[in-house]
């Protein structure tokens, strides 16, 4: 089970990496556009504002994926390592909202495995 986890982790921390090599303009995507703003075009945070959320994005998705290795390692930590991200994806969903909203599924996702093994239901070790 433990690998299953690890696997979603480190998926989701490659979708992560979307919100920071757009912003940054390392990589063009059709489906993500660059842009400036942010809460479904609410808020104009500019080139250095996006770019600024672009280093969350890249350190939410190190932090899934370092997550990934720490629970297919069986490491203790990795559950509450996996919460605060998880907690920073929530944001940047929301920040990100509408081309992150597959983002918000996948969170939910990993909530219910959290919750799951905190409460003695799920067995990831």
């Amino acid at each position: 089970m433990r690998f299953v986890i690890g696997v979603l982790f480190l998926i989701h921390g490659v979708a992560h990496l979307v919100g920071f090599v757009v912003p940054w303009r390392i990589a063009t995507l059709e489906e993500t556009p660059y842009k400036t703003t942010i809460l479904n075009g609410r808020v104009n945070v500019g080139d250095g504002g996006i770019r600024a959320i672009g280093v969350v994005w890249l350190l939410v998705a190190l932090a899934y994926m370092v997550c990934a290795v720490a629970v297919s390692l069986e490491l203790e930590w990795w559950f509450w390592l996996t919460v605060a991200a998880t907690f920073l994806s929530f944001d940047l969903t929301i920040v990100g909202w509408p081309e992150s909203r597959i983002g918000v599924a996948v969170n939910v996702l990993i909530v219910v495995v959290l919750i799951g093994t905190a409460l003695g239901w799920l067995t990831v070790m």
